[in-house]
Protein backbone atom coordinates (compact mmCIF):
# COMPACT_ATOMS: atom_id res chain seq x y z
CA UNK A 1 0.00 0.00 0.00
CA UNK A 2 1.80 3.09 -0.97
CA UNK A 3 1.48 6.47 1.05
CA UNK A 4 0.80 9.59 -0.32
CA UNK A 5 1.12 13.43 1.33
CA UNK A 6 -1.32 15.89 0.47
CA UNK A 7 -1.23 19.08 2.82
CA UNK A 8 -4.49 20.81 1.36
CA UNK A 9 -8.21 20.40 0.61
CA UNK A 10 -7.28 20.53 -3.18
CA UNK A 11 -7.82 17.01 -3.70
CA UNK A 12 -11.29 17.63 -3.97
CA UNK A 13 -10.61 19.39 -7.45
CA UNK A 14 -8.51 16.66 -8.40
CA UNK A 15 -10.29 14.09 -10.78
CA UNK A 16 -7.52 11.68 -12.00
CA UNK A 17 -4.58 10.41 -9.44
CA UNK A 18 -2.40 9.28 -12.51
CA UNK A 19 -0.39 6.60 -11.21
CA UNK A 20 -1.74 6.07 -7.86
CA UNK A 21 -3.70 3.07 -7.31
CA UNK A 22 -6.71 2.10 -5.21
CA UNK A 23 -5.82 1.31 -1.74
CA UNK A 24 -3.17 4.18 -1.20
CA UNK A 25 -3.11 6.02 2.41
CA UNK A 26 -3.45 10.00 1.66
CA UNK A 27 -1.65 11.40 4.45
CA UNK A 28 -4.41 13.96 5.99
CA UNK A 29 -3.22 15.12 9.73
CA UNK A 30 -0.35 14.43 12.74
CA UNK A 31 -1.31 14.96 15.75
CA UNK A 32 1.41 15.03 19.00
CA UNK A 33 0.17 14.69 22.59
CA UNK A 34 1.61 17.20 25.28
CA UNK A 35 0.40 16.37 28.07
CA UNK A 36 -3.00 16.74 26.35
CA UNK A 37 -6.68 16.39 27.98
CA UNK A 38 -8.11 15.77 23.89
CA UNK A 39 -6.72 15.11 20.86
CA UNK A 40 -9.34 16.07 17.68
CA UNK A 41 -9.61 15.77 14.28
CA UNK A 42 -12.44 18.16 13.37
CA UNK A 43 -13.27 18.34 9.43
CA UNK A 44 -12.47 21.47 7.92
CA UNK A 45 -10.13 22.67 10.71
CA UNK A 46 -6.30 22.98 10.79
CA UNK A 47 -6.35 21.01 7.65
CA UNK A 48 -8.61 18.01 8.77
CA UNK A 49 -10.15 16.55 5.79
CA UNK A 50 -12.94 13.70 7.09
CA UNK A 51 -15.87 14.10 4.75
CA UNK A 52 -16.75 12.30 1.63
CA UNK A 53 -13.41 12.84 0.10
CA UNK A 54 -12.65 9.46 1.34
CA UNK A 55 -14.74 6.64 1.86
CA UNK A 56 -12.68 4.97 4.18
CA UNK A 57 -10.13 7.05 6.84
CA UNK A 58 -7.71 5.14 9.10
CA UNK A 59 -6.23 6.71 12.82
CA UNK A 60 -3.20 5.36 13.57
CA UNK A 61 -1.54 5.71 17.09
CA UNK A 62 2.48 5.53 18.34
CA UNK A 63 3.46 5.50 21.59
CA UNK A 64 0.17 6.79 23.09
CA UNK A 65 1.45 7.26 26.68
CA UNK A 66 -0.83 8.35 29.64
CA UNK A 67 -0.31 10.59 32.19
CA UNK A 68 -1.80 8.88 35.19
CA UNK A 69 -0.28 6.44 36.96
CA UNK A 70 -3.44 4.20 37.46
CA UNK A 71 -5.17 1.66 34.95
CA UNK A 72 -6.01 4.01 32.44
CA UNK A 73 -8.01 3.60 29.35
CA UNK A 74 -7.80 4.91 26.02
CA UNK A 75 -10.72 6.28 24.49
CA UNK A 76 -12.74 8.08 21.52
CA UNK A 77 -15.75 9.12 20.49
CA UNK A 78 -17.61 10.75 17.25
CA UNK A 79 -19.11 13.95 16.54
CA UNK A 80 -21.91 15.04 13.54
CA UNK A 81 -21.44 19.00 14.69
CA UNK A 82 -17.95 18.98 13.67
CA UNK A 83 -17.10 18.80 17.29
CA UNK A 84 -19.19 20.92 19.66
CA UNK A 85 -20.43 17.99 20.80
CA UNK A 86 -19.01 14.47 21.55
CA UNK A 87 -21.68 12.16 22.36
CA UNK A 88 -22.61 9.75 19.14
CA UNK A 89 -25.37 6.74 20.30
CA UNK A 90 -22.50 3.71 19.31
CA UNK A 91 -22.83 -0.21 19.96
CA UNK A 92 -19.53 -1.99 20.34
CA UNK A 93 -18.19 -5.15 21.29
CA UNK A 94 -14.13 -5.55 23.23
CA UNK A 95 -12.17 -8.57 23.66
CA UNK A 96 -8.32 -8.35 24.89
CA UNK A 97 -5.30 -10.74 25.01
CA UNK A 98 -2.48 -10.62 27.11
CA UNK A 99 0.57 -12.42 28.58
CA UNK A 100 3.07 -11.25 31.72
CA UNK A 101 6.77 -10.92 31.39
CA UNK A 102 7.75 -13.33 34.24
CA UNK A 103 5.21 -16.05 31.65
CA UNK A 104 2.55 -15.97 33.96
CA UNK A 105 -1.11 -15.84 33.39
CA UNK A 106 -2.01 -15.22 29.25
CA UNK A 107 -5.64 -15.19 28.09
CA UNK A 108 -7.67 -14.52 25.49
CA UNK A 109 -11.06 -12.89 27.30
CA UNK A 110 -14.17 -11.02 26.25
CA UNK A 111 -14.87 -7.63 27.95
CA UNK A 112 -18.16 -7.14 28.64
CA UNK A 113 -17.46 -4.48 31.37
CA UNK A 114 -16.33 -2.43 28.13
CA UNK A 115 -19.00 -2.38 25.70
CA UNK A 116 -21.40 -0.02 24.47
CA UNK A 117 -24.93 -0.95 23.85
CA UNK A 118 -26.64 1.64 22.51
CA UNK A 119 -23.99 4.17 24.44
CA UNK A 120 -23.25 7.88 24.04
CA UNK A 121 -20.09 7.74 26.13
CA UNK A 122 -16.29 7.27 24.73
CA UNK A 123 -15.62 3.98 23.29
CA UNK A 124 -12.17 2.09 25.38
CA UNK A 125 -10.23 0.63 22.51
CA UNK A 126 -6.86 0.19 25.01
CA UNK A 127 -7.57 -0.95 28.29
CA UNK A 128 -5.34 -0.71 31.14
CA UNK A 129 -2.55 1.42 29.73
CA UNK A 130 -0.53 1.52 32.23
CA UNK A 131 -0.36 0.97 36.14
CA UNK A 132 2.55 2.57 37.61
CA UNK A 133 3.19 5.50 35.71
CA UNK A 134 6.46 3.67 33.95
CA UNK A 135 8.25 5.88 31.72
CA UNK A 136 8.20 3.36 29.13
CA UNK A 137 4.78 2.39 29.18
CA UNK A 138 2.68 3.14 25.48
CA UNK A 139 0.32 1.44 22.98
CA UNK A 140 0.17 1.93 19.42
CA UNK A 141 -1.96 0.80 16.86
CA UNK A 142 -4.82 2.01 14.83
CA UNK A 143 -8.30 2.60 14.45
CA UNK A 144 -10.20 1.91 10.84
CA UNK A 145 -13.13 4.18 10.23
CA UNK A 146 -15.81 3.11 7.01
CA UNK A 147 -17.67 5.59 5.03
CA UNK A 148 -18.09 8.38 7.90
CA UNK A 149 -19.88 11.07 6.05
CA UNK A 150 -22.50 8.66 4.81
CA UNK A 151 -26.04 10.04 5.72
CA UNK A 152 -27.59 6.54 4.16
CA UNK A 153 -25.89 3.83 6.53
CA UNK A 154 -24.76 3.35 10.27
CA UNK A 155 -20.69 4.29 10.20
CA UNK A 156 -18.53 1.16 11.49
CA UNK A 157 -14.81 1.14 12.90
CA UNK A 158 -12.68 -1.75 13.54
CA UNK A 159 -9.86 -1.12 16.14
CA UNK A 160 -6.81 -2.73 17.16
CA UNK A 161 -3.89 -1.79 20.06
CA UNK A 162 -0.83 -3.46 21.26
CA UNK A 163 -0.15 -1.90 24.80
CA UNK A 164 1.88 -2.29 28.02
CA UNK A 165 0.83 -2.46 30.90
CA UNK A 166 2.88 -1.60 33.91
CA UNK A 167 2.74 -3.20 37.06
CA UNK A 168 4.85 -5.75 39.44
CA UNK A 169 4.63 -7.97 36.60
CA UNK A 170 4.73 -5.97 33.36
CA UNK A 171 2.73 -7.73 30.35
CA UNK A 172 1.70 -7.48 26.99
CA UNK A 173 -2.01 -6.56 26.24
CA UNK A 174 -3.90 -6.17 23.18
CA UNK A 175 -7.23 -4.98 22.83
CA UNK A 176 -9.40 -5.50 19.58
CA UNK A 177 -12.94 -3.49 19.43
CA UNK A 178 -15.21 -2.88 17.07
CA UNK A 179 -18.58 -1.65 16.42
CA UNK A 180 -20.77 1.19 14.69
CA UNK A 181 -21.94 4.98 15.52
CA UNK A 182 -26.14 4.57 15.13
CA UNK A 183 -26.53 7.28 12.86
CA UNK A 184 -27.31 8.25 9.35
CA UNK A 185 -26.09 11.50 9.86
CA UNK A 186 -22.36 12.43 8.92
CA UNK A 187 -19.73 11.61 11.52
CA UNK A 188 -17.35 14.78 10.51
CA UNK A 189 -15.26 14.74 14.08
CA UNK A 190 -13.00 12.30 16.10
CA UNK A 191 -11.76 12.75 19.32
CA UNK A 192 -9.43 11.26 21.83
CA UNK A 193 -8.49 10.90 25.17
CA UNK A 194 -7.83 8.97 28.09
CA UNK A 195 -10.43 7.77 30.73
CA UNK A 196 -8.43 10.20 33.34
CA UNK A 197 -6.06 12.24 33.11
CA UNK A 198 -4.09 13.41 30.13
CA UNK A 199 -2.57 11.92 26.91
CA UNK A 200 1.03 12.54 28.58
CA UNK A 201 2.62 11.63 24.95
CA UNK A 202 2.37 10.22 21.35
CA UNK A 203 1.10 10.79 18.17
CA UNK A 204 -1.93 10.44 16.34
CA UNK A 205 -1.87 10.43 12.36
CA UNK A 206 -5.21 10.42 10.33
CA UNK A 207 -4.98 8.79 6.85
CA UNK A 208 -7.73 8.46 4.05
CA UNK A 209 -7.58 5.36 1.59
CA UNK A 210 -8.43 6.13 -2.28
Amino acid sequence: MSIVTLNDRAVRSVTAFGSLNTGSMIFIKKLTASSSSTLSFVDGASSVVLDNTYKEYIFTFKNIHPSNSGAVNFTFQGSTDTGSSYGVTMTASHFATFKKENDTGGSVAYDTDEDLVQGTGFKTILMAINGSNNADVNGSGYLHLFNPSSTTFVKHFISRISGQYGSSADHAHESYAAGYFNTTSAIDAIQFKMSSGNIDAGDICLYGIL
